[in-house]
């Protein structure tokens, strides 16, 4: 698996090779730092950890700085990517050209947050009638026992926050690598909002 750190720029039209309008998603992958390789001798696991967005040495603590390896200036944004398959050796940099000849990725990303919603909203509830007279229009209703136990179990579906979760979205179609220019172009619901961190890697349920 190959996997890459980059920022949600917006919406754009592309034509596909048959001459259809196509909507696309413009991810902006910068260069990727290679932080640190974790192994399964040391550390129980493979992964890689990568690093985006150079930090301003005002901005960097030294505990936060201890874990960067030397020659390695501190990156705002950390992630870690397991079983990696291409070449990262630690202080090296990594671009888009990593996902030439890759046509299906998944986007991970926190989804946009909706604040404080209701059942209907968030769960999809049906709700009561909206005639004249019905006492039940948007509410959850009734949540608890009317005998023992008088509680309301665990895992009920009822209002409360919305959004603001990790999202994964699987096998969405990656339409153009543009190296030269550091974007990528994917068809798909990539999640989150503009201007968001993402994680692309290539599909772990699709061929390349």
């Amino acid at each position: 698996m190959i996997g890459l750190i980059g920022k949600k720029i917006g919406m754009t039209q592309v034509f596909d090779d048959a001459g259809k309008l196509m909507p696309v998603t413009v991810i902006a992958v910068g260069p990727n730092k290679v932080v640190a390789r974790k192994t399964a001798e040391k550390d129980g696991y493979d992964a890689v950890v990568l690093g985006y967005k150079d930090m301003k040495k005002v901005q960097v603590t030294k505990p936060y700085a201890g874990q960067f390896p030397e020659g390695v200036a501190p990156t705002k944004v950390l992630r870690e990517l397991r079983d990696f398959s291409g070449e990262a050796e630690v202080g090296k940099e990594l671009g888009v050209s990593l996902f030439e000849g890759t046509r299906f990725v998944d986007v991970i990303a926190v989804s946009k947050g909706k604040g404080f919603q209701g059942v209907v909203k968030r769960w999809g509830f049906g709700g009561g009638r909206n005639t004249h007279g019905s006492k039940f229009h948007r509410e959850p209703g009734s949540t608890g026992m009317s005998t023992y136990p008088h509680r309301t179990f665990k895992n009920k579906k009822m209002p409360g926050r919305m959004g603001r979760e990790r999202v994964t979205v699987q096998n969405l179609k990656l339409v153009k690598v543009d190296v030269e220019n550091g974007f990528m172009l994917i068809r798909g619901a990539v999640p989150g909002p503009r201007n968001c961190v993402v994680v692309v890697r290539s599909a772990v349920k699709k061929a390349k």
